[in-house]
């Protein structure tokens, strides 16, 4: 059943399935065997539809070059690929409503929870052979895509989050590289130097947090509803906020002019910070002149965390054309395609055997990130986390500059959070 939440108010349009490669019929005798070669041949082309949205020149241009391979290896399949701009999602939901859905598109894990609970989107297990090695992806990132037992979607990338370090900082200072979030608070006060450079760069929101706010045992959601005034959870986050305000080691962008801590930390605003794949190519190609190393999260409690975010392709329930949807899915999250769309770095691929390969395991900066993904928490939690990320980050902010106690906060944001949910289902 499609969720009343987006779809209120509009008819769904009958779904056609079949599949548009169909084999030829062939006979016993020669006549019937260049029959059977002659319309293979001439076999109509089907085109099928790839949604997604904008990225990077570069990254654009690898896109360009797996589609091409793609269309290389399966002539008779043409793909259109369309680039959403603005309001992605909401656009997507839209075609799906009016049955001019693409038959394959983006769906970040963030919304795959939502979107799944519609029915819009196609299981895929009954398409997979031995061959396509389900096995291979870290296993978080593809849970982050299956309910009930069944898989919607295969990631196409992903990223953790590590600890970016100051060399030439750590070194003037005379510290090691933090392995615990103890040692990383304490380190921190040997790197600050007033408001110039402060230790560690912070970013005071949930889809960093998380992982840190469930490390004493307390969870953020319970029963899809917000459960983040929890005393475990408020507890875990109390010492992130204390290192802002009791200890002035710690700061977020906006304190030093910054617009991300990726920026805060080329500008050497910040010793340390935790960031994502994404953040290397930035500093390497906007602030060259910095040296800096990365680290696997620091444990906290004994415990090893860190965030995970990835990207699926999906397919169009309502997709006439399931066949050829499903060989652009496999070619595109196999292990060849994968092999050319991560070749870059510029997203890390969602399978072991491809990471290797590529060498990404044992790369000096994206290692860390790799070695993260098997224990990561995936943003994905729930139909209601864009409800509860919002009420959360809301409030949030207010205790990380002072103005209440955490304490207080969190519970004002999961009232508020929880009555929302309440009211629209």
């Amino acid at each position: 059943m499609f969720n009343k939440k987006w779809i209120a108010g509009f008819g769904i349009t009958t779904m056609l399935l079949g599949s548009v490669l169909t084999g030829c019929s062939g006979g016993g005798d020669d006549t019937a065997k260049e029959d059977k070669n002659k319309d293979a041949a001439n076999e109509e082309q089907v085109e099928i539809t790839l949604a997604g949205w904008g990225s990077s020149p570069e990254e654009a241009d690898l896109l360009k070059q797996v589609l091409a391979d793609f269309e290389d290896k399966h002539p008779n399949i043409k793909v259109k690929h369309e680039v959403i701009a603005d309001q992605y999602m909401d656009v997507i939901k839209t075609r799906l409503i009016g049955g001019e859905g693409p038959d394959v598109f983006y769906l970040d894990a963030f919304e795959a929870p939502g979107l799944i609970e519609t029915g819009v989107l196609e299981p895929l297990d009954e398409y997979v052979n031995e061959d396509f090695d389900v096995e291979d992806f870290e296993k978080p990132l593809i849970e982050a895509f299956q309910k009930d037992g069944a898989t919607y979607g295969f990631p196409k990338g992903y990223s953790t989050l590590a600890l970016f370090y100051n060399k030439k900082m750590f070194e003037e200072a005379g510290v090691e590289v933090p392995k615990t979030w103890d040692e990383l608070r304490e380190v921190s006060k040997a790197l600050t130097k007033g408001t110039d450079v402060y230790g560690f760069g912070q970013n005071a929101e949930l889809a960093r947090t998380y992982f840190i706010a469930e490390s004493n045992g307390g969870e953020v959601v319970v029963d899809n509803k917000a459960n983040f005034a929890d005393p475990k959870v408020v507890g875990a986050l109390q010492p992130y906020v204390d290192q802002h305000l009791v200890d002035k080691t710690a700061a977020q962008p906006s304190d030093v002019g910054a617009g991300w801590t990726g920026e805060m930390f080329g500008q050497g605003k910040a010793a340390m910070v935790i960031e994502g794949n994404w953040a290397i190519p930035y500093i390497q190609n906007t602030f060259p002149d910095i040296e800096f190393g990365t680290a696997e999260v620091p444990t906290i409690n004994g415990k090893q965390g860190t965030m995970a975010f990835t990207v699926s392709y999906v397919m169009n329930a309502a997709s006439e054309k399931k066949e050829a949807a499903w060989e652009l899915m496999s070619y595109l999250t196999g292990k060849e395609g994968m092999e050319t769309w991560t070749s870059k770095g510029f997203e890390l691929p969602s399978r072991k055997s491809v990471a290797e390969k590529l060498g990404y395991d044992k790369d000096e900066l994206r290692g860390a990130l790799v070695a993260g993904a098997p224990y990561a928490t995936v943003w994905s939690e729930g139909t209601n986390l864009p409800i509860i990320f919002t009420n959360f980050n809301n409030q949030f902010v207010s205790a990380y500059l002072g103005d209440q106690t955490l304490e207080e906060a969190l519970k004002a944001a999961q009232e508020t959070a929880n009555k929302e949910i309440e009211a629209q289902q």
